[in-house]
């Protein structure tokens, strides 16, 4: 099989306006705006409703309590085959991926109402499980939402389609933190909910719009509790019938354990260097956001132009070497160009890779069990990272010191280089790929 991506369509002409082209097609645009309403529910359990909490005068120590509304998305792969396996009455007739993206869109909706019309102040309790339902009907959210994307995109297409995704993301989440200050600062915190619980609707038109992906695939006829049966273990067994799936799947959990260890400590770094507040704010929130964004795009187009197999090792390449940079600054100490040039090259790492990686974990998907595969290899690409990082960098610190620390990150990143250059070398890659990443899909 061909490296997926590899000039594809896109591979006649140069310049600008070829690598801008991908971005600007159909189903790169569909993606933006499904991202746009993925973004949006975290942000409503994340900053915005810290905020609220706050100005309600919730005990901080309370406050920890809503960390259960995230814990939510990591426990969705539980859920998933659903997506995949129950076919909606009535809806159903609009298709697998649409009924489902209207229904999960109506249960974010509701969910958000529900938080809106709850008091903190005067039952935290009740305030606790709707940030929870809120959570749920998020991860419910992000589940069709991604199958939806993988499967309009073509093969070419999931590069830029996923950075377009992220720039949805990112434009979700930080407006719907935005409409909500502005509102709530005019009419209060219910009607500041209310307000971006409409943010529901650019996924749900989207999806009505653009009609059931043309990729999508029916795994079978379900009329039993044999066929359910097949939607909870059939994801499961699809993939490790493939060659190579151990490695695959050792892959999906080791690469990223030195970038996300690295990650949990900048701003630790930052503060014993002795960067002020508007030092940080100007250069890490400032500097970062936008070369995460020209990442974002580079990594799109890389993805097109380059193919899997490169445009991965690459961004591999290039998160783990990240990490020197800031092992340069812990020794320059406090230096605003330092600094500056430590955030922009790890963001744009970021970005380039965070795009790319996805594309490649999208092109895993057997697309008759795009929901639940995704939400699989996306849980395990996070929680092992985050499991063993965040009960271990801040010690690691404490007894190697920065130094040294960053550059025991960079070598942590060796075995997810490594283990990729030789999956390619011997066409473990290709031969693990499933039909989401396949020009013609076998039906």
């Amino acid at each position: 099989m061909n490296d997926v991506g590899a000039r594809g369509k896109t591979g006649e002409g140069s310049g600008l306006a070829q690598a801008l082209k991908p971005y600007v097609e159909r189903e790169s645009l569909a993606s933006f705006f499904l991202g746009i309403s993925s973004g949006f529910p975290f942000a409503m359990i994340g900053a915005t409703l810290t905020t609220r909490l706050a100005q309600d005068h919730i005990q901080k120590s309370t406050i920890t309590a809503f960390t259960l509304a995230f814990l939510v998305y990591n426990l969705k792969f539980l859920w998933s085959w659903l997506v995949d396996g129950v076919h909606l009455p009535v809806l159903g007739r609009l298709g697998q991926r649409v009924s489902w993206m209207i229904l999960a869109g109506a249960l974010v909706f509701l969910a958000v109402i529900n938080l809106a019309l709850v008091d903190p102040a005067k039952d935290i309790g009740a305030t606790v499980v709707a940030a929870v339902l809120v959570g749920a009907a998020g991860a419910t959210f992000d589940i069709v939402i991604d199958a939806f994307r993988i499967e309009t995109l073509k093969p070419y297409q999931l590069g830029t389609g996923s950075g377009m995704s992220q720039y949805g993301w990112r434009i979700g989440s930080a407006g719907a933190g935005g409409i909500a200050l502005f509102v709530a600062a005019r009419h209060g915190w219910t009607a500041a909910y209310v307000a971006c619980a409409f943010l529901v609707l650019p996924a749900v038109l989207t999806a009505l719009l653009m009609g059931e992906p043309a990729r999508h695939r029916e795994a079978t006829r379900r009329k039993g509790l044999g066929e359910v049966w097949d939607s909870i273990t059939g994801p499961f067994a699809e993939f490790f019938r493939r060659h190579g799936a151990l490695l695959v799947l050792a892959f999906i959990l080791v690469h990223k354990i030195g970038d996300t260890l690295a990650n949990l400590t900048f701003r630790l770094l930052f503060d014993d260097l002795g960067f002020t507040n508007d030092e940080i704010a100007l250069y890490d929130v400032g500097l970062g956001f936008w070369a995460y964004l020209i990442g974002v795009f580079i990594g799109g187009a890389a993805y097109s132009r380059l193919g899997l197999k490169r445009s991965v090792l690459f961004a591999l390449v290039l998160m783990g070497v990240s990490n020197l940079s800031f092992a340069a600054l812990a020794t320059a100490g406090h230096s605003n160009l330092g600094m500056a040039g430590a955030i922009g090259f790890e963001n744009i790492a970021s970005g380039y890779g965070g795009v790319v990686v996805v594309a490649y974990f999208s092109a895993l998907c057997d697309l008759r069990f795009t929901a639940a595969q995704y939400a699989l290899i996306s849980a395990g690409a996070s929680i092992v990272g985050r499991f063993v990082t965040g009960t271990t960098a801040g010690a690691m610190i404490e007894r190697f010191g920065y130094v040294n620390f960053y550059l025991l990150t960079t070598v942590l990143a060796l075995p997810g280089i490594v283990l990729f250059w030789w999956m390619s070398r011997t066409g473990l890659v290709d031969e693990a790929m499933g039909t989401a990443g396949e020009e013609s899909p076998k039906t």
